[in-house]
């Protein structure tokens, strides 16, 4: 009799969470458009131009999965979202999906109940001083104020770092990236710290970004992804699968310049079945049979998203280093598509 209640209740709960799941995918398809939250600005990984239109690194993650769901890598409207607002955003339904620089972390997916779908970005925290302060290092900080985003892991990781090595610090909060480099240039605090990509990002906006130097310590493991609400396992799948996608086409050479040609049919079960050619893995999300095709289209595979908002021979400059691909040394490494 025990048992029997225990499966019911596991089947119900099961039957809800695949209803949440639906929901959200119906909801988007209603719709017409994905409502995809990302940082308020931060240049290279998600940020509008002078015409409003937004783009970058995690923008290239709402465009691809806009174009697997709906065939449309337009049909986004980003919300803009800090350190603060980003899980209320999330929790309360005003967005789909949320893809900012967000560290995967054990309260987070569990507490507040979000579910992390991957790394789209493996980072650390770090700190940026002026160069005439003379400091080349992070534990000759004893003293100094640190303007920090607040609602963030770099808080915590910062008073931890600071506590372990007997120094102290005066914070400065502040709310976004933009304050940050406000604050930070106008001398209100002698440090700032956040992830070394945003760091890197900041810097490379700035009139003369030399004038700055990053400290070459790295306090933190910070992974970073995209997220969706506990409950969504079908939509979860979805933003999964799409980014996966992403990596996977890198690995297999698959790119926006010949994901036609190889759309026609290959010699690699495995980039057919990926492209929709071979068996239908669209028909277990409840999409086309080419969602993934469509979502490598927006904006090509993960490599070419690296490279062409953040990678060596843009303003940001970041090397791949542990984001480079699994064959490559990197920790870059999708699941089978079968």
């Amino acid at each position: 009799m025990t048992k029997t209640v225990i499966l019911g209740t596991l089947t119900v709960a099961a039957l809800a969470a695949g209803a949440a799941g639906a929901a959200t995918l119906d909801d988007v398809k209603a719709r017409g458009k994905l409502n995809c939250g990302v940082t308020t600005g931060l240049v290279g990984f998600a940020a509008p131009d002078a015409n409003g239109k937004w783009d970058g690194f995690d923008v290239g993650i709402c465009r691809a999965v806009a174009a697997a769901v709906l065939g449309d890598p337009t049909a986004v409207e980003f919300v803009p979202t800090t350190g603060k607002t980003r899980f209320t955003a999330l929790s309360s339904g005003e967005i789909d999906v949320l893809a900012r620089n967000t560290t995967w972390t054990f309260s987070r997916d569990t507490d507040l109940k979000f579910d992390f779908v991957g790394v789209n970005y493996y980072d650390g925290q770090g700190f940026m001083v002026p160069k005439a302060l003379g400091v080349s290092s992070a534990k000759e900080l004893d003293g100094a104020t640190v303007c920090i985003q607040t609602g963030t892991t770099t808080e915590l990781n910062l008073a931890d770092y600071f506590r372990k090595n007997n120094m102290s610090y005066q914070p400065v909060p502040i709310e976004t990236n933009a304050e940050a480099q406000q604050q930070y240039l106008n001398g209100a605090c002698d440090v700032y710290t956040t992830d070394a990509s945003g760091l890197a990002a900041t810097r490379a906006a700035f009139e003369a970004p030399g004038d700055h130097v990053v400290l070459p310590e790295i306090i933190s493991k910070e992974p970073l992804g995209p997220l969706v609400r506990h409950g969504d396992n079908d939509w979860g799948d979805i933003v999964r699968w799409t980014f996966y996608a992403l990596v996977a086409a890198e690995e297999y050479g698959i790119t926006s310049a010949n994901i036609e040609e190889l759309a026609a049919g290959t010699d690699n079960p495995e980039v057919n079945r990926i492209l929709g050619t071979e068996d239908n893995l669209g028909a277990m999300l409840g999409l086309e049979p080419t969602w993934a095709k469509a979502a490598i289209a927006a904006g090509g595979n993960y490599g070419e998203l690296f490279e062409k908002n953040i990678g060596e021979n843009t303003p940001i400059g970041l090397s791949r280093g542990l984001n480079a691909q699994w064959t490559d040394g990197g920790l870059m490494y999708s699941p089978p598509f079968r």
